[in-house]
């Protein structure tokens, strides 16, 4: 076989990360004099790498995640009180492995969303199939959807290792049928002993008023909160914090000096 013909046989092996860095491997051996076995593993490593990447790529498309933040990158000195130990416990994934669950309560625009989704990220790394919700919108969905359509989204939303519903009852009260689809969901999740990260803005105290049933919201706490962190988030808004700074940055000051004036006084 030539070249050509070895890359079309890798390509119908389906082994393209091979293929791709063949010609660069073949001369690398030649120039360094590498032994054929050296040589070989690094072109399978290769293939390894591409189906690895391939595979996390697939999982966080699947994830329904629009941005691949990290806790390293967060600003923990706006906020000193933030539970930043707890976050980067979080962040290990142990919980997923024990069928834990989180919640994350807090002010608005104190990084909770952020935390969410830096650990879902990092669980699509990590091998885990993910799905993040954006709570209030995706349940209204989930209600003017056919029944067929339904079933589909619940079992979308009980099959993942980690389920993420962000922002829940940001819009105060839900609907009966959401507020029965979250009791479908908790309940079936705790019994296959799947996780679930809820951010909210509302204290769970409240979440009565907000299902709209106080029975079902201790039915729903009951099952969260057996196993689960809680991380209560205080202090200011990065969100405000970053549109003063944009403000500021756009503010320009013009300063007239009094001999500008004059020209405005002559007739």
């Amino acid at each position: 076989m030539n070249m050509i013909e070895i890359e079309r046989a890798l390509r119908e092996l389906r082994l393209s990360g091979i293929a791709e860095t063949l010609s660069t491997r073949v001369m690398q051996a030649q120039a360094a004099q590498q032994p054929f076995l050296e040589t070989f593993a690094a072109m399978l490593q290769d293939e390894l790498d591409r189906r690895r990447s391939r595979l996390t790529e697939r999982r966080f498309k699947r994830s329904g995640l629009d941005e691949r933040p990290s806790l390293v990158d967060f600003d923990w000195r706006f906020n000193p009180k933030l539970p930043r130990s707890a976050c980067f416990e979080l962040h290990t994934l142990k919980f997923i492995g024990e069928g834990a669950n989180a919640l994350i309560i807090g002010k608005p625009g104190t990084g909770k969303s952020h935390v969410a989704k830096a650990v879902a990220y990092r669980a699509t790394l990590q091998g885990y199939d993910v799905r993040y919700v954006e709570a209030d919108t995706e349940f209204a969905r989930y209600g003017l959807a056919s029944t067929t359509e339904q079933a589909e989204q619940l079992k979308g939303w009980i099959e993942p290792d980690l389920l993420v519903l962000d922002d829940l009852f940001l819009a105060r009260r839900i609907a009966d049928v959401s507020a029965e689809l979250l009791q479908a969901i908790v309940h079936q999740r705790y019994k296959l002993r799947r996780s679930i990260v809820i951010t909210s803005n509302r204290v769970v105290q409240d979440w009565g008023k907000y299902l709209g049933d106080a029975t079902m919201a201790t039915t729903i706490l009951d099952r969260l909160m057996h196993r689960c962190a809680m991380l209560e988030f205080e202090g200011k808004s990065y969100r405000l914090k970053e549109a003063a700074s944009r403000i500021a940055h756009h503010t320009h000051i013009v300063i007239i000096r009094p001999s500008c004036l004059e020209q405005f006084d002559r007739p």
